[in-house]
């Protein structure tokens, strides 16, 4: 398992779990569930925020946010 954060531009993953409890129910209310599979669309020139596709549409999280999505391969 790896944080959302290092998933290279271009591949897909599943959501497994979240470290932080504190953010979880924004991004739930985002889309972002376990067992849901996001792909990492794009990450800006200095790293921080990524744009991700989930639940059928394209998402923005910052770095920080990234870090607390646990998700593994398909």
């Amino acid at each position: 398992m790896k944080r959302l954060s290092e998933v290279k531009v271009g591949k897909t993953v599943v959501i497994h779990s979240f470290e932080n409890n504190d953010i979880f129910i924004k991004l739930m209310e985002m889309g972002c569930v376990p067992g849901e599979k996001v792909k990492v669309e794009q990450v800006a020139p200095l790293g921080d925020p990524i744009s991700i596709s989930v639940a059928g549409y394209s998402l923005s999280l910052r770095i920080n946010e990234a870090d607390n999505i646990l998700v593994e391969d398909l």
